[in-house]
């Protein structure tokens, strides 16, 4: 494969948010991430066409799954057995994340519910139906919320805040070994980052899939013992510097505690003359994890400016496009180089 056609598909796809790119040479392979809403209806054909050119160019594409699906989704009115809703087809409760050190109130998403008993009884069909079709349309699975089928948040239907919230026993390893028995084994990639019990360690481990690890996290003296920083890595793991939910590398550095941005230089040995964004994904790459993940604004060194998204925010995101003359051969050429040295 040419150098420079993995740099030309990621600026093709509409939605990219970066390239990953597996710890073994030999495999010979990249990879482009798209948001799930690539595959809708509308942008069947366009779909279709990115999945031919990627294929043709030897790129597996990663698409991103959300565990819940919006309360006036087609999903929910046309099976809201599957949800949990009252009588009036209202949701009972509604999905969110408790308080914690980065928000007091917490996170009140107010996506509906699944009704995990009604589910167990069909053989979770319904998930089986979702991972199924998006097997189809990407080569790879992230699901997000992993720890939502351990034991998810509940949050009771109208209030304002999480804080009433109260954790809930979700279908645990019950729910993938059927995908798996139905679909055979499938690479997935498990969104496990926050707070993580035992028990949901546990299922991560007993699925085989590789877990996610944030270097922007592993900074933050709130996360301590989280396992970001990259000594901690297991192989059978994704690292991202930052994903779409988090600035950039070089925005991180403009908004993050002082604290923050000295025990990243420190730990990275980052230098302002390499630049702070070069060093931090040197690292990822560096890094024993299987996987690394880099996102596009961080390969042009943009700041806050290049953010593509702001958790629990409405308008403003996911607006932010590489445009012609922003790529070129020379950054080609380095990325190229760098993928050497680091086996990529």
């Amino acid at each position: 494969m040419k150098k420079r056609s993995v740099l030309a598909m990621v600026m093709a796809m509409g939605m990219v948010m970066g390239l990953a790119v597996p710890a073994s040479a030999a495999e010979n392979y990249k990879i482009a991430w798209v948001d799930g809403n690539l595959a809708n209806e509308s942008n069947a054909i366009c779909t279709d066409a990115a999945k031919a050119y990627a294929e043709e160019n030897n790129i597996k594409i990663i698409g991103d799954l959300p565990i819940y699906v919006s309360y006036d989704s087609a999903d929910v009115w046309a099976h809201p057995e599957e949800f949990q809703l009252d009588e009036n087809l209202c949701p009972i409760e509604v999905a969110g994340c408790p308080p914690d050190g980065f928000s007091a109130d917490g996170q009140l998403w107010g996506n509906p519910l699944f009704n995990w008993d009604y589910m167990k009884e069909t053989e979770y069909q319904w998930w089986v139906n979702r991972i199924a079709y998006q097997s189809k349309i990407y080569d790879v699975i992230r699901i997000d919320h992993f720890r939502g089928f351990d034991e998810y948040y509940a949050i009771p239907y109208g209030d304002s805040t999480a804080k009433n919230g109260y954790w809930k026993p979700g279908p645990g390893m019950d729910l993938f070994t059927t995908i798996e028995n139905k679909l055979g084994k499938l690479p997935i990639i498990a969104e496990d980052l926050g707070f993580l019990t035992d028990s949901v360690k546990q299922l991560l481990a007993s699925t085989g899939f590789p877990g996610m690890k944030v270097l922007e996290f592993a900074f933050d003296s709130r996360d301590t013992g989280s396992g970001y920083l990259p000594h901690c890595y297991p192989n059978n793991c994704v690292v991202y510097t930052g994903t779409h939910d988090n600035d950039t590398i070089l925005g991180w550095f403009e908004t993050a505690p002082e604290e923050f941005q000295n025990n990243a230089i420190r730990y990275l040995r980052l230098t302002k003359e390499e630049g702070y964004h070069i060093g931090m994904m040197r690292c990822a790459w560096a890094s024993v994890a299987d996987t690394a993940i880099m996102q596009m604004q961080d390969f042009l060194g943009l700041g806050v400016e290049g953010r593509m998204n702001t958790p629990s925010t409405l308008g403003g995101n996911w607006t932010w496009r590489c445009l012609p003359g922003d790529y070129n051969n020379e950054l080609a050429d380095w990325l190229h180089d760098e993928m050497e040295i680091y086996q990529r």
